[in-house]
C-alpha cells in the first residue's frame, strides 16, 4: 500500500548478530505495529511476495517527523562575529537561481530582530538587512539590480558607524557590453550602531530550519570574509583583485573553502579561528571565481577551488529521532531483512541486511548486495520526465504508487540520476533518509517489475527454493574490509545491477579472484561507475559523472574529481579498469522492449571446459525465453564480450541474445558519431553475452550478461534452463 502516513529509515544498512539497528519512523497514525521480517521474494507475481517473521515489537506510538532540505555552512556563535559598529562583509557568489522569488541567504547572523543578513532578494538583487542597537526595527538596503544566473559576482557590504553610510558592491567578474547588473550604491542611514545577536552565523542560508526562515541559497560561494571596520574603496578593490585579506586591518574571519574539501569542516584562516561545518552536504571541490582552466584536478590548483555549491534541495541526514531498536540476536540467519510497519491499510518496509560477524562465514557462497547502486538510485525522480514517456519501450510506463508518494515529498531529496532545482547534477546520496524506492515491493516504472533490491530478491528466493546455503554481505562492507571479507567464501554472487564500485572494492575483488576465488556475475552493467564513500561520513556516496558513459548529467568543467577521495570520476573503463577485465563482459546496450530476445548457445558452450555449465541443457535449446521482468532473461541492460576492452583472451562465449528491437540502443561510450544504425537495429554490439573464464589458483568467473536473468529463475516452479544453468555453476563453484 502507499505509505502516505507511514514511512521510515534505519541508521545503518548492514549489521551482524550482536549489533543494534535503530529505526526512525514518521506517521500521522496514533499507533502502528512494528515487526522484523526476513525478506525472501518481493514481486507479487510468480511465487508471490514472501517473508518470514523474525521478531515483533508490538504496537508503537506514532509521531510525525519532518525532513528539512537545503545546504549551508554553520559557524558557532562567537563574540567576534557580533558586529556592533562599523563592518565589512565580502564574498564572491555565483547564483544559479537568482530570480526564484524568495530571499536567498548569503551570510547571516540574526535573531530577535537583531544582527545582520546579506541576501539575494526576490528580484535577484543584493540586499543587506540591519537592525539598530535597540533591536526595534530592521532596515533594508538593496542594489536594485537583478543579477544574472551562472555568473560570478564580487559582492560586499560596508557600514560606517561614524558617517552612517551603507555601501553595497555588486560587481560581475566579466563586464560584458550593455551588462546592467553592475552596481555600487551608497545610502545614508540613521543607524549608528547595530543590535548584537547571539545567533550562530550561517553561510548559504538565513538560518537553520525551524528557527527563523531558512531561505537557502542556490549557487556557489567563494572566499567569504568579515572585517570589523568599513573598508575603503581602495581596500575593497584589493579584495576584488584577490589580495590577501590578512594584509588588511580589522580582519575578523576569512573562510577558505579550498581547505578540508574531503570533510564537513569549514576552515577560517583569519585571526580568530572561527571554523564551522557544512550541513546537508553541499557540493565541494568545485571551481571558484579564479579558476583559469589550467588545472582540472583540484589537488593541482586548490586555490582555484575555493568555492562550495549550495542547493536548496540538498539533504544529508533527515535527523529523525529513533522510535525502536533491534539488537540482532546471536544465531540470526544472514539475509535480507526489513522492519515491517503496519497501520490500517498502510504499510512500509525499511530494509537492512544481516551479515555474519567479521571474520566468519556460515556458508561457502555469499551474495554481495550492491547497496551503493541502491543509494545511487535512491529516490530517483526520472519517472516524471518527458524523455522517459515515449520511444524507449513498447509497454505503457506506469508509476508505482511509491513514485507518486515521492513526488509529494521533495524533502526526501533525490538520486544521483537527478538534477537539483538549479539544474546542476546531484553527485551525493545519503542513506540517512527515507528511501522510498528501496523497498521489496517497489515496481520500477521503467521495467514494470522490481529492480535493484526487489530484483535481487529473485536470487534469494531461488536459493531458498533450491536449498542452497548462502550468506549476505554488502559492498559497503567490502569497501571497509577488503579482500578479508571475500576470502571467507568459495563463491561470491553479485546482485542484478552491481553498477557502482569504489577503488577498495575493485581491488578486493581482483585480489579475491587472483587468489582462487570464484565470481558469479548475476546481472549486467556492473563495475561501471567510479564511486567514492566519504571517509568521515560513510553514509554518503559520491559520483562525479565525467563527460562520457550513459549519465543523467555531465560533470561541469573542472569538477570531475571526487571531493571525498580526490580521484577522477567517470567510468572505470576510462580509468583503465573496464568491466570486461573483471567479469569478462561489459555494458553494451539497454532497452525495455518486451519480450526480450532469448539466448542461443554458441561454440564456446560445447568446449569441455564449459561442460559442467550445460549439464542437462540440449544443444539447440533456447535459453531464457520467459521471465517475470520484460518477459525474458536477456533484457533491460546487457553486457558483451569484447577482447579489445579487456575480456581475458581465454574467455568462452557460451550463449548470446541478439536481434534486439529499435527500443534498444548501444551505450554512448561506444559511439564516435551518430548514424542511422542507431535506429535500424544494425549494431552487432547490442547483445547479451554469457561467458566463462578461469582465473589463477583455481578461480573462475561466470557472467550472465543481463539484468533480467534472475527474473527467470522461478519460471515453471524453478524447473527451467536458467535455473538449471545457475545451479550447475553454483554447485561447481562451491566445491572446496
Amino acid at each position: 500500500m502507499l505509505p502516505t502516513e507511514l514511512i521510515g529509515y534505519s541508521d545503518k544498512l548492514s549489521a551482524a548478530p550482536g549489533q543494534t539497528i535503530a529505526f526512525k519512523i514518521s506517521t500521522d497514525h496514533a499507533a502502528y505495529e512494528a515487526d522484523i521480517v526476513r525478506l525472501i521474494h518481493g514481486d507479487v507475481n510468480g511465487p508471490g511476495f514472501k517473508s518470514e517473521d523474525a521478531h515483533s515489537f508490538g504496537q508503537q506510538v506514532g509521531r510525525k517527523q519532518i525532513a528539512h532540505c537545503g545546504s549551508y555552512a554553520k559557524v558557532e556563535h562567537h563574540a567576534a562575529l557580533s558586529l556592533s559598529g562599523s563592518f565589512t562583509l565580502q564574498m564572491w557568489i555565483y547564483p544559479t537561481t537568482p530570480q526564484k522569488d524568495e530571499l536567498q541567504g548569503l551570510l547571516s547572523k540574526w535573531s530577535d530582530n537583531s544582527g545582520y543578513i546579506l541576501t539575494i532578494d526576490e528580484s535577484g538583487a543584493l540586499d543587506l538587512l540591519l537592525s539598530d542597537r535597540k533591536g526595534e526595527r530592521g532596515q533594508f538596503f538593496s542594489t536594485g539590480k537583478p543579477m544574472r544566473s551562472h555568473q560570478w559576482y564580487f559582492v560586499a557590504a560596508t557600514f560606517d558607524a561614524e558617517s552612517h553610510i551603507i555601501k553595497l558592491y555588486q560587481l560581475p567578474l566579466s563586464n560584458y557590453p550593455l551588462d546592467d547588473t553592475s552596481a555600487v550604491i551608497e545610502r545614508p542611514t540613521n543607524l549608528s550602531a547595530l543590535a548584537q545577536s547571539d545567533a550562530h552565523l550561517f553561510i548559504g542560508a538565513v538560518d537553520e530550519p525551524l528557527s527563523f526562515d531558512q531561505n537557502p541559497y542556490n549557487g556557489k560561494i567563494d572566499s567569504p570574509r568579515m572585517f570589523s571596520r568599513a573598508l575603503s574603496a581602495d581596500e575593497i578593490e584589493r579584495l576584488r583583485r584577490d589580495e590577501s585579506p590578512a594584509d588588511i586591518d580589522g580582519l575578523v574571519a576569512a573562510w577558505d573553502f579550498s581547505l578540508d574539501m574531503a570533510s564537513a569542516r569549514v576552515t577560517d584562516i583569519g585571526p580568530n579561528g572561527l571554523h564551522g561545518v557544512v550541513v546537508n552536504m553541499p557540493m565541494r571541490a568545485v571551481t571558484g571565481h579564479n579558476w583559469n582552466t589550467s588545472a582540472y584536478d583540484f589537488k593541482h590548483a586548490p586555490a582555484q577551488y575555493g568555492a562550495i555549491h549550495f542547493h536548496d534541495d540538498d539533504l544529508e541526514d533527515a535527523k529523525w529521532l529513533t522510535d525502536f531498536e533491534w539488537r540482532i540476536p546471536e544465531g540470526t540467519k544472514s539475509g535480507f531483512y526489513a522492519a515491517r510497519l503496519r497501520s490500517g491499510e498502510h504499510d512500509d518496509y525499511v530494509p537492512f541486511f544481516v551479515r555474519p560477524k567479521r571474520g566468519t562465514a556460515s556458508a561457502k557462497a555469499a551474495i554481495l548486495v550492491p547497496t551503493l547502486t541502491y543509494l545511487a538510485y535512491a529516490n530517483e525522480r526520472l519517472a516524471g520526465l518527458p524523455l522517459h514517456s515515449a520511444g524507449i519501450t513498447n509497454r505503457p510506463l506506469v508509476k508505482d504508487p511509491l513514485d507518486v508518494y515521492l513526488e509529494q515529498h521533495p524533502e526526501f531529496a533525490m538520486s544521483i540520476y537527478d538534477a537539483h532545482s538549479d539544474g546542476s547534477g546531484c553527485c551525493y546520496s545519503s542513506r540517512l533518509r527515507p528511501i522510498v524506492n528501496m523497498r521489496p515491493n517497489y515496481r520500477m516504472w521503467l521495467v514494470g517489475a522490481p529492480r535493484h533490491l526487489g530484483a535481487d530478491l529473485y536470487l534469494v528466493d531461488w536459493l531458498e527454493a533450491q536449498g542452497f546455503d548462502y550468506d549476505v554481505i554488502t559492498d559497503e562492507d567490502l569497501h571497509h574490509e577488503g579482500v578479508e571479507l571475500l576470502s571467507n567464501y568459495r563463491v561470491v554472487m553479485s546482485g542484478m545491477h552491481p553498477e557502482y564500485w569504489t577503488t577498495p572494492m575493485l581491488s578486493a575483488l581482483e585480489s579475491y579472484l587472483g587468489n582462487g576465488g570464484r565470481l558469479m556475475s548475476m546481472g549486467a552493467n556492473g563495475y561501471y561507475w567510479v564511486t567514492a564513500i566519504d571517509p568521515e561520513r560513510p553514509h554518503i556516496v559520491e559520483v562525479r559523472r565525467g563527460n562520457s558513459g550513459t549519465p543523467a548529467w555531465n560533470s561541469a568543467p573542472g569538477e570531475q574529481y571526487h571531493s571525498a577521495t580526490g580521484e577522477m570520476g567517470g567510468l572505470w573503463r576510462h580509468r583503465g579498469k573496464s568491466p570486461n577485465q573483471i567479469a569478462g563482459v561489459g555494458f553494451t546496450g539497454d532497452g525495455w522492449h518486451s519480450p526480450t530476445p532469448a539466448y542461443t548457445r554458441q561454440p564456446g558452450s560445447f568446449d569441455e571446459r564449459a561442460a559442467f555449465i550445460f549439464d542437462g541443457i540440449a544443444p539447440d535449446e533456447i535459453i531464457g525465453n520467459f521471465g517475470l521482468v520484460l518477459g525474458g532473461a536477456a533484457g533491460d541492460e546487457m553486457d558483451r564480450l569484447d577482447f579489445a576492452l579487456g575480456s581475458p583472451p581465454h574467455t568462452l562465449l557460451l550463449a548470446t541474445a541478439s536481434n534486439y528491437s529499435r527500443q534498444y540502443m548501444p551505450v554512448i561510450e561506444d559511439l564516435l558519431e551518430l548514424s542511422t544504425s542507431l535506429l535500424a537495429n544494425q549494431d552487432p554490439r547490442v547483445r547479451a553475452d554469457m561467458t566463462y573464464f578461469e582465473t589463477p589458483n583455481g578461480g573462475a568467473v561466470f557472467s550472465v550478461g543481463s539484468i533480467t536473468w534472475c527474473g527467470s529463475l522461478s519460471h515453471n516452479d524453478y524447473n527451467n534452463n536458467v535455473s538449471r544453468i545457475t545451479a550447475n555453476v553454483l554447485r561447481a563453484f562451491s566445491l572446496a
